[in-house]
Protein backbone atom coordinates (compact mmCIF):
# COMPACT_ATOMS: atom_id res chain seq x y z
CA UNK A 1 0.00 0.00 0.00
CA UNK A 2 1.53 3.13 -1.25
CA UNK A 3 2.08 6.02 1.58
CA UNK A 4 -0.13 8.65 0.62
CA UNK A 5 -2.84 5.77 0.70
CA UNK A 6 -1.92 5.24 4.72
CA UNK A 7 -1.47 8.95 5.21
CA UNK A 8 -5.29 9.88 3.89
CA UNK A 9 -6.82 6.58 5.66
CA UNK A 10 -5.24 8.08 8.91
CA UNK A 11 -6.25 11.29 8.62
CA UNK A 12 -9.49 10.27 7.84
CA UNK A 13 -10.06 7.58 10.74
CA UNK A 14 -8.00 10.12 13.21
CA UNK A 15 -10.64 12.46 12.80
CA UNK A 16 -13.13 10.14 13.16
CA UNK A 17 -11.51 8.32 16.33
CA UNK A 18 -11.42 11.86 17.49
CA UNK A 19 -15.36 12.70 17.22
CA UNK A 20 -16.32 9.47 18.95
CA UNK A 21 -13.92 10.49 21.73
CA UNK A 22 -14.83 14.01 22.13
CA UNK A 23 -18.23 14.46 20.79
CA UNK A 24 -20.49 11.47 22.05
CA UNK A 25 -22.26 13.24 24.64
CA UNK A 26 -23.62 16.07 21.85
CA UNK A 27 -24.30 13.03 19.52
CA UNK A 28 -26.78 11.81 22.40
CA UNK A 29 -28.28 14.36 22.93
CA UNK A 30 -28.86 15.49 19.30
CA UNK A 31 -30.26 12.40 18.62
CA UNK A 32 -32.68 12.60 21.99
CA UNK A 33 -33.73 16.29 20.99
CA UNK A 34 -34.90 15.11 17.45
CA UNK A 35 -36.91 12.15 19.01
CA UNK A 36 -38.72 13.97 21.18
CA UNK A 37 -39.74 16.40 18.89
CA UNK A 38 -41.12 13.93 16.38
CA UNK A 39 -42.89 12.51 19.08
CA UNK A 40 -44.47 15.43 19.95
CA UNK A 41 -45.63 16.10 16.44
CA UNK A 42 -42.94 18.67 15.34
CA UNK A 43 -40.48 18.89 12.38
CA UNK A 44 -37.22 18.08 11.92
CA UNK A 45 -35.57 19.72 9.41
CA UNK A 46 -31.75 19.87 7.88
CA UNK A 47 -29.53 22.31 5.88
CA UNK A 48 -26.16 23.35 4.86
CA UNK A 49 -24.96 25.46 2.11
CA UNK A 50 -21.95 24.70 -0.27
CA UNK A 51 -20.16 21.50 0.59
CA UNK A 52 -22.14 21.56 3.93
CA UNK A 53 -25.93 20.85 1.70
CA UNK A 54 -24.38 16.85 1.64
CA UNK A 55 -25.56 17.12 5.48
CA UNK A 56 -28.98 17.16 4.33
CA UNK A 57 -28.30 14.68 2.27
CA UNK A 58 -27.26 11.92 4.25
CA UNK A 59 -30.30 12.59 6.51
CA UNK A 60 -32.65 12.64 3.88
CA UNK A 61 -34.11 10.31 1.04
CA UNK A 62 -31.54 7.68 1.92
CA UNK A 63 -31.42 4.04 2.67
CA UNK A 64 -31.23 3.47 6.49
CA UNK A 65 -32.26 6.98 6.77
CA UNK A 66 -35.03 8.50 9.18
CA UNK A 67 -38.43 8.82 6.70
CA UNK A 68 -39.46 11.88 8.90
CA UNK A 69 -36.18 14.66 7.80
CA UNK A 70 -37.58 17.68 6.25
CA UNK A 71 -35.04 18.92 3.74
CA UNK A 72 -33.92 22.54 3.16
CA UNK A 73 -32.02 21.73 -0.40
CA UNK A 74 -32.62 24.77 -2.23
CA UNK A 75 -30.69 25.25 -5.65
CA UNK A 76 -29.30 27.90 -4.68
CA UNK A 77 -27.61 26.34 -1.66
CA UNK A 78 -26.26 23.47 -3.65
CA UNK A 79 -22.89 23.27 -6.01
CA UNK A 80 -25.75 22.09 -8.93
CA UNK A 81 -25.71 25.75 -11.10
CA UNK A 82 -22.29 27.39 -10.23
CA UNK A 83 -19.36 26.87 -7.55
CA UNK A 84 -19.55 30.00 -6.05
CA UNK A 85 -23.34 30.17 -6.68
CA UNK A 86 -24.12 29.35 -2.97
CA UNK A 87 -21.19 31.39 -1.18
CA UNK A 88 -23.12 35.12 -2.49
CA UNK A 89 -26.16 33.35 -1.20
CA UNK A 90 -25.31 32.24 2.13
CA UNK A 91 -23.35 35.67 2.65
CA UNK A 92 -26.89 36.99 1.41
CA UNK A 93 -28.63 38.80 4.54
CA UNK A 94 -32.51 38.10 4.47
CA UNK A 95 -32.43 34.60 2.53
CA UNK A 96 -32.90 32.57 5.24
CA UNK A 97 -35.56 34.60 6.59
CA UNK A 98 -37.59 33.85 3.49
CA UNK A 99 -37.24 30.04 3.62
CA UNK A 100 -37.86 30.43 7.67
CA UNK A 101 -41.34 31.70 5.84
CA UNK A 102 -41.20 29.21 3.22
CA UNK A 103 -41.25 25.88 5.69
CA UNK A 104 -42.96 27.48 8.57
CA UNK A 105 -40.46 26.40 11.12
CA UNK A 106 -41.67 27.20 14.58
CA UNK A 107 -41.96 26.50 18.11
CA UNK A 108 -40.82 22.68 19.00
CA UNK A 109 -39.55 21.82 15.66
CA UNK A 110 -35.62 21.20 15.51
CA UNK A 111 -33.47 22.85 12.84
CA UNK A 112 -29.97 21.01 12.25
CA UNK A 113 -27.44 23.10 10.34
CA UNK A 114 -24.00 22.05 9.04
CA UNK A 115 -21.43 25.31 8.80
CA UNK A 116 -17.92 24.48 8.50
CA UNK A 117 -17.21 28.18 9.08
CA UNK A 118 -20.13 29.00 10.78
CA UNK A 119 -19.67 32.66 10.31
CA UNK A 120 -22.16 33.55 7.30
CA UNK A 121 -25.47 35.31 7.34
CA UNK A 122 -27.72 32.07 5.97
CA UNK A 123 -26.35 29.62 9.20
CA UNK A 124 -26.35 32.28 11.30
CA UNK A 125 -29.85 34.26 10.64
CA UNK A 126 -31.61 30.75 10.10
CA UNK A 127 -30.37 29.94 13.57
CA UNK A 128 -31.20 32.90 15.61
CA UNK A 129 -34.69 33.00 13.87
CA UNK A 130 -35.38 29.64 14.18
CA UNK A 131 -34.88 30.13 17.86
CA UNK A 132 -36.86 33.38 18.23
CA UNK A 133 -39.33 31.30 17.01
CA UNK A 134 -39.16 28.12 19.81
CA UNK A 135 -37.24 26.00 17.73
CA UNK A 136 -34.00 24.15 18.83
CA UNK A 137 -31.06 24.66 17.45
CA UNK A 138 -28.18 21.63 16.47
CA UNK A 139 -24.97 22.75 14.75
CA UNK A 140 -22.48 20.63 12.73
CA UNK A 141 -19.38 22.90 12.23
CA UNK A 142 -15.82 23.23 12.60
CA UNK A 143 -15.11 24.55 15.83
CA UNK A 144 -11.16 25.50 15.13
CA UNK A 145 -12.03 27.09 12.13
CA UNK A 146 -14.98 29.28 13.38
CA UNK A 147 -13.62 30.12 16.85
CA UNK A 148 -10.40 31.99 14.41
CA UNK A 149 -12.87 33.59 11.81
CA UNK A 150 -14.36 36.61 11.81
CA UNK A 151 -18.35 36.36 11.96
CA UNK A 152 -19.73 38.14 8.50
CA UNK A 153 -23.42 38.32 9.44
CA UNK A 154 -25.60 41.06 11.11
CA UNK A 155 -25.77 39.36 14.28
CA UNK A 156 -21.80 39.11 14.50
CA UNK A 157 -21.94 35.84 16.15
CA UNK A 158 -20.83 32.19 14.70
CA UNK A 159 -23.39 29.61 14.54
CA UNK A 160 -21.51 27.53 17.72
CA UNK A 161 -22.80 30.78 19.35
CA UNK A 162 -26.36 30.84 19.02
CA UNK A 163 -27.00 26.87 18.51
CA UNK A 164 -28.63 24.78 21.94
CA UNK A 165 -25.98 21.64 21.14
CA UNK A 166 -22.53 22.12 18.88
CA UNK A 167 -21.26 19.29 17.28
CA UNK A 168 -17.85 20.03 16.39
CA UNK A 169 -16.58 17.66 13.29
CA UNK A 170 -13.09 17.96 14.37
CA UNK A 171 -11.10 19.13 11.28
CA UNK A 172 -8.60 21.69 11.33
CA UNK A 173 -8.70 25.64 9.97
CA UNK A 174 -9.72 25.39 5.91
CA UNK A 175 -10.98 21.92 6.28
CA UNK A 176 -8.42 20.51 3.67
CA UNK A 177 -5.53 21.22 5.44
CA UNK A 178 -2.91 18.10 5.39
CA UNK A 179 0.32 19.11 3.10
CA UNK A 180 1.29 15.86 1.34
CA UNK A 181 4.40 14.93 0.15
CA UNK A 182 5.27 16.44 -3.04
CA UNK A 183 2.23 18.91 -3.18
CA UNK A 184 2.77 22.14 -1.79
CA UNK A 185 -0.96 22.84 -1.03
CA UNK A 186 -3.75 21.23 1.82
CA UNK A 187 -5.95 19.15 0.61
CA UNK A 188 -8.42 16.09 1.99
CA UNK A 189 -10.93 17.69 3.39
CA UNK A 190 -12.24 15.84 6.53
CA UNK A 191 -15.51 17.38 7.20
CA UNK A 192 -17.07 15.20 4.38
CA UNK A 193 -16.22 11.96 6.16
CA UNK A 194 -16.54 13.74 9.61
CA UNK A 195 -20.42 14.61 8.57
CA UNK A 196 -21.16 11.36 7.18
CA UNK A 197 -20.29 9.76 10.14
CA UNK A 198 -22.03 12.11 12.67
CA UNK A 199 -25.12 12.27 10.70
CA UNK A 200 -25.35 8.33 11.06
CA UNK A 201 -24.50 8.41 14.45
CA UNK A 202 -27.60 11.06 14.91
CA UNK A 203 -29.90 8.40 13.09
CA UNK A 204 -28.96 5.30 15.00
CA UNK A 205 -29.18 7.25 18.42
CA UNK A 206 -33.02 8.98 17.52
CA UNK A 207 -34.03 5.94 16.15
CA UNK A 208 -33.52 4.18 19.35
CA UNK A 209 -35.14 6.59 21.54
CA UNK A 210 -38.19 6.79 18.96
CA UNK A 211 -38.33 2.77 19.88
CA UNK A 212 -38.06 3.68 24.00
CA UNK A 213 -41.02 6.08 23.57
CA UNK A 214 -42.81 2.60 22.20
CA UNK A 215 -42.94 4.71 18.56
CA UNK A 216 -42.83 3.02 15.36
CA UNK A 217 -39.07 3.83 13.79
CA UNK A 218 -39.59 4.73 9.73
CA UNK A 219 -36.91 4.18 7.65
CA UNK A 220 -36.03 4.73 3.98
CA UNK A 221 -34.55 1.03 2.76
CA UNK A 222 -33.17 0.49 -1.30
CA UNK A 223 -35.31 1.18 -3.77
CA UNK A 224 -33.08 -1.42 -4.91
CA UNK A 225 -34.41 -3.95 -2.87
CA UNK A 226 -37.73 -6.30 -2.96
CA UNK A 227 -40.40 -3.81 -1.64
CA UNK A 228 -38.13 -1.63 -1.07
CA UNK A 229 -39.84 1.21 -3.66
CA UNK A 230 -43.30 0.92 -2.28
CA UNK A 231 -42.19 1.10 1.50
CA UNK A 232 -40.22 4.20 0.46
CA UNK A 233 -43.19 5.52 -1.55
CA UNK A 234 -45.86 5.56 1.49
CA UNK A 235 -43.24 7.01 3.81
CA UNK A 236 -43.50 9.76 1.16
CA UNK A 237 -47.26 9.93 0.77
CA UNK A 238 -47.00 9.94 4.68
CA UNK A 239 -44.59 12.99 4.77
CA UNK A 240 -44.36 14.20 1.29
CA UNK A 241 -46.51 17.51 1.81
CA UNK A 242 -43.27 18.04 4.49
CA UNK A 243 -40.52 18.25 2.09
CA UNK A 244 -42.16 21.09 -0.40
Amino acid sequence: MSKLVDQTFDIGLGVVNEIHNTQAEQLEAAGKMIAEAHHNGNTFYVTGSGHSHSVAEEFYGRAGGLAFVVPIMTTELTLNEHPTKSTYIENLSGYAHILVELYKIGKGDVVLIASNSGRNAYPVELAVEAKQLGAKVIAITNTKHSLNSKPRNIHDKRLMEVADIVIDNCGEIGDSATYFDGINLPMYPTSSIANAFICGAISVICANALATYGDEVEVFVSANVDGGFEKNSAFMEKYGRMYK
